[in-house]
């Protein structure tokens, strides 16, 4: 998955959800601070390898990081 397919997801659930794009953004960056906050070092860990151009990861670039290693395990269980 890529960013502008990311960006997609966000468009289609704001529609679903009959709320703004911000509105979701928003929804999903909150959630992002309070994972990243969690005290778990293993938690920590998995926010800080999330390849992002910030000091943090947007929504569009957890969900692709996240689409990936999704993608990656279910391949691996399909072997």
């Amino acid at each position: 998955m890529d960013i502008k397919k990311a960006e997609s997801i966000l468009i289609q659930i704001a529609k679903q959800e009959g709320v703004s794009i911000e509105t979701v953004r928003g929804d999903i960056e909150a959630a992002i601070t309070e994972a990243r906050d969690n005290p778990d070092p293993k938690v920590k860990a998995f926010w800080k390898s999330i390849p992002c151009k910030g000091d943090y990861p947007t929504p569009e670039e957890a969900i692709t990081y996240m689409a990936g290693i999704t993608g990656k395990n279910k391949r691996s269980k399909d072997l």
